[in-house]
Parts: C-alpha cells; structure tokens; sequence
C-alpha cells in the first residue's frame, strides 16, 4: 500500500515528464529548440512558477548524470590519437580563451564597482560555459564532429579541467575567518586528482574490454546495460573523489573504451538514459531562476546579462580569429559559447562557502547564470534565421572558362561521381562544375577537374562548353535548380541531349514538358532493385523476377505517359521503363541516336 510520500513523489515525476512532453515539441515546432523547451518547462511549474514542483536543487543535482553521459558518449567517439591531434587546440585555444575572458570579464566586475576578488570569481564563473547547452546544440546540428565542433569541445574540456584550480584560487581568496573551513593544501588535491585520472586510465586499459568480453558470452542484455552504467557512473565518482569534474571522468572513460568492439553497444546502452536525464537537466536549471531575485535586482540582473554575455562573446570571438578561424565561424563560437555554465554553481557555492560572495550576490550570479543560459538558444535560433551566409571562400578553386568537353556533369556529388564513371570508361572528355567550393577542392584530392559555377545561370553554361557537349548530365541535389538548368539548357543548345536526375514524379513530369531527353527519379532504379530481391528471396527464379519487374516498369509506364499527355507536352524519344515512346521528330535537331533500353529508364 503506497504512502503519502510514495504518490507524492510519483505526481512530480508525472509533472516533469509532462512538462517535456508539451513543452519540447511545441518549442521545436516554432523553432526555438529542444533546449529552451525545457528551461521553459521547467520555469513554469518550478517553485517560482506554479510551484508544482519543489526541490529544484534536488533534481539538478541528479540529472547532472545527463550531462556526464553525453560526454561518455562523446568520449566513445574519439579515439586516443584522434584526442592526441587536439592537444593544441584543448590547452593552446582553450587556455587563451579561459584567461583572456577570464581578465576581460574580471575588469567588467571592478568596472561595476565590486571588489578585484568578488569581480574575479564571478569572472571565473562565468567563462565556464555549460557544456549541456553548447554539446546539445551542436548534436542537434550534427557539427560535433565537424571541424569548428571540434574546436569548441576541445575548449569543453579544457574549462572542464579547470574546476579544479579555481576551487583551488577560491580558497587562496577566503577571508582569515573562513580560514578553518578551507579545504585541503593544493598540492594534495592535485595528487588526489592526478591519482584518481591514473586509477580510471588503468581500469580502462586494463578491466573494461575483459569484463565487457565476459559479459558478452552471458548473453544478458539487461547485465551488458548495468555495466554501461556502471562504467559511466563510477568513472565520474572516481573522478568526483578525486576533486574533478564528473563530466571529465566519462569523457575519459569513453576515449578508453573508443577503440573496444563494445563501443556501439554502449553507446546504444547509453543513450536513452543520457537523453532523458540531460532533459531532466535542462528542466531543474528552469526550475531553479528564483523569480523573486530577479523581480528585487532586475536592473544588475539585467545589466550583468548584457554585460557579461557581449565581454564574453567578443572575446572568444577575437580569439577565434587570431587562431585563424574564419568570420563565420568565430561568430558562430561567440554565440554559442557566451553563456556561463553549470560548473559556475559548484564554483559560487564554495565562494559563498568561504565567504567570498555574499549570500546575495551569489543568488544574483546564480540568476545570471541561468538566464544567460535561456538567452542562449534563442541567440541561435535568431542568427540562424537572421543572418547572412558568409560567401564560402573560393581559394583553390576555378571558374570554367570556354571548356570543350564532349561530356558536360552538372553537379559532383554522389550521383554526379557515379553517373562519371560510364563516360569515363568510354573515353568521354568530361567536363565538370559544380557551385560548392568544397567539393571543388575534395574531387582534385581524387585527380579529378571540377570547376566552380552555378549551372542554372546561362553564362555559366555556355563558359563550360554546353554548347559544344554531346550530353549534359544534370546531377544536382535541387529541384528548383534542375528545373533552371533545363529550361536555360534547351534555350542555349537545343541539340545536346540532356539526361537529368528528379526528384520525384512530379519533377520527372516538369522535366519532361521542358524537353528533357532522358528524366531519372533518383529512386525508382534502387527501389525497383530492391523489389527485385525481395520476390528472389520469396523463392521465385530469376525469370519469374524479370517478368515482375517488367509488369511493374510497365504499369509506371503507363501512368506516367498518361499523365504526360496530359500536359504540353513536345519531346522526342523517351524511354519510360522498357517502353520507348516516340513524339514526332522535331526537325531543327539532329536525329536519335538509338539508345539500348537498360540505359535510360526513369
């Protein structure tokens, strides 16, 4: 029979989760994020909303474990010589961004009149970026792993490392009457944490795969999850006793366990725990703005926000270019890096703790702290919507210029790279572009010319020889574009023939009413494969396949003549699955080339 307590604590559970529940999709759907969708949750039925839950600090502290999952998950994903290759960037960029706005920010705080060691430690809180908030977004956008993601979890890691000496700094500032409460000398804290680092590189070195491997030949799903578990969370106990980050701990056990044959099974182990607590995270930061604070000092609430928010924000740009990041990216850091963090609490708690904060200026920093952290998201949201593309830089590449190729390929992506291969083969002289710079640069890796320019323009077509082509591929990954490239195509050399790649049905259907020779839905050919195989493998022989594949090519056939009728419609010979249809012959034009059916199918 359940207690008082019992469903007391079961109606808060209810509350959180149906607080995600409503308010995340509702966020995402308006594009604002998932993140500001849990702060938000959890302002509103936090003790300072409708005070449907109470005990923010209670669930922030637990749902911490979310954060320190990710960063095992994010561990997994780098190798030790992949981490090894981010030296530089984890202790150069990162120690020059931590001390250049940790001065830059410490002089805002003399500024507004506060004394060099309160400024300094409210500096130092605020330089420590929630690693919650910046890993989340840059898994939403899928950059973790790209080069500037990588750049801004080196410098992750390295603000994470600095827990330590600045808890150690805090109690060198403590007043002589907090003197009896300090904690222990540095130097034996140092050797705690670098005994802890040892233990867990050990364990890792040496346990972990065996264990896993024992695990394995159990075969007990459930076992292989509560050693996942048991991996993270004791690698960021260990860590915590050791006076480190918890966070840190994962993340180093996931690098030790990056090259195991278990790493895919962890991870997946791993996930929905991860997910679930970083939302409950995300919801107890919500819960714990004390409103009343920031009703009471809402001008220096208000003013410290700004103010820190663009110190910060200017400075980490600034270092972004001085390391040579480009505009793009250095504004991309500063407006993703320029909140203060989680580990800020850890810090203004043990401040106030040895009486270097005043009780209110920790609840005034800690209300900075949070709000920068719900500004965040929506500085994201506006520069992604607001701001102009920077001009991708054009260094290495070229611009066609009266080229001769019998062949002309519009676009170099991957239909484009494999539709080359035919011509090649026969001896075609090719003729490329394509208007990403990037794959440009990536395909003379290869030995292969691709030129920079925008096949929908005319001007561009006739400077890449269209003119004097035989074939046109049209290989791009934009419908409009395609449909741009045809119509300018046909104008410009109304005798080449054109073979295009749609999107869809519909696009075929436009396609072929501008006079495209030869329209390939860039999924009909693999799903007809696909059907293919699936009749094979309910036992039918290959003949019996065959004549399923030509029943069904014919059926699309049909619909697809149909409905072209059904439009203007003036082109010359089509072949729709393995029926040529033949409209009379327009006579300012060569004649057809015969073409065996298997090669130009849409």
């Amino acid at each position: 029979m359940s207690t008082e307590g019992d469903a007391s604590q079961l109606i808060g559970m209810v509350t959180l989760l149906g607080a995600a529940v409503v308010a995340v999709p509702l966020f995402k759907r308006i594009g604002l994020g998932s993140v500001l969708g849990y702060l938000a949750a959890g302002l509103a039925i936090g003790p300072y909303g409708l005070g449907l839950v109470a005990d923010a600090r209670t669930i922030l502290h637990v749902a911490e474990l979310g954060v320190v999952m990710f960063l095992f998950i994010i561990g997994l994903e780098m190798k030790p010589s992949h981490l090894w290759n981010l030296r530089g960037q984890i202790f150069g960029l990162g120690s020059l961004q931590v001390a250049l706005c940790a001065l830059l920010l410490t002089a805002v705080g003399v500024g507004s009149g506060f004394p060099w060691q309160v400024a300094f430690v409210c500096g130092a809180g605020f330089v420590l970026t929630s690693t919650a908030i910046v890993m989340q977004v840059l898994a939403e956008r899928g950059d973790i792993l790209a080069p500037r993601g990588q750049r801004i979890v080196s410098i992750l890691l390295f603000e994470d490392l600095l827990i330590v000496p600045l808890l150690a700094v805090v109690a060198f500032l403590a007043p002589a009457d907090a003197a009896p409460a300090a904690a222990a000398p540095l130097w034996q804290r140092a050797g705690t944490g670098l005994l802890s680092l040892g233990a867990l590189a050990a364990a890792g070195l040496w346990l972990l795969n065996p264990l896993f491997r024992v695990l394995a030949k159990a075969k007990a799903r459930e076992v292989m999850t509560a050693a996942a578990l048991l991996v993270v969370l004791g690698a960021a106990l260990l860590m915590e006793l050791g006076g480190l980050s918890m966070a840190m701990g994962a993340f180093v056990a996931g690098v030790l366990l990056s090259e195991s044959s278990f790493r895919h099974q962890l991870e997946a182990d791993i996930e929905p725990f991860r997910g679930l607590l970083l939302g409950l995270f995300f919801l107890g930061v919500g819960m714990a703005l004390d409103l009343d604070v920031v009703a009471r000092d809402w001008r220096l609430i208000g003013l410290g926000v700004i103010a820190l928010m663009l110190a910060k924000a200017l400075c980490i740009y600034g270092v972004a270019r001085l390391a040579g990041s480009s505009r793009a990216d250095a504004i991309d850091r500063a407006t993703l890096m320029a909140q203060g963090g989680e580990f800020a609490f850890v810090l203004f708690a043990e401040a106030l703790r040895l009486k270097v904060i005043s009780p209110s200026i920790n609840a005034d920093m800690t209300a900075i702290i949070v709000l920068s952290m719900a500004i965040t998201p929506l500085v994201v949201a506006a520069r992604k919507r607001y701001a102009r593309a920077e001009a991708a830089s054009l260094d290495g590449v070229e611009a066609p210029q009266d080229l001769r190729g019998n062949v002309l390929i519009i676009g170099f992506g991957r239909v484009g790279q494999i539709a080359s291969q035919g011509p090649l083969a026969r001896g075609a002289e090719l003729s490329i572009i394509d208007n990403d710079p990037d794959v440009v640069r990536n395909a003379a890796r290869y030995g292969f010319k691709v030129y920079f320019g925008d096949g929908a323009r005319a001007d561009v077509l006739r400077a890449a020889g269209a003119r004097h082509a035989r074939v046109i591929l049209v290989c791009v990954d934009d419908q409009a574009a395609a449909t741009r490239i045809v119509e300018n195509a046909r104008r410009e050399c109304p005798r080449t023939r054109l073979v295009v790649r749609a999107f869809d049905r519909e696009h075929a259907l436009a396609l072929v009413r501008l006079d495209a020779d030869h329209v390939i839905r860039e999924t009909f050919e693999a799903a007809m494969l696909m059907g293919r195989q699936a009749v094979l493998a309910l036992g039918a022989t290959d003949q019996e396949a065959d004549d399923l594949d030509a029943e069904v090519r014919g059926r699309d056939t049909e619909r697809f003549a149909l409905e072209t009728a059904g439009g203007t419609f003036a082109g010359r010979a089509l072949l729709l699955g393995n029926i040529e249809r033949i409209d009379p012959p327009r006579h300012d034009r060569k004649p057809d080339v015969p073409v065996p059916p298997e090669n130009g199918g849409i």
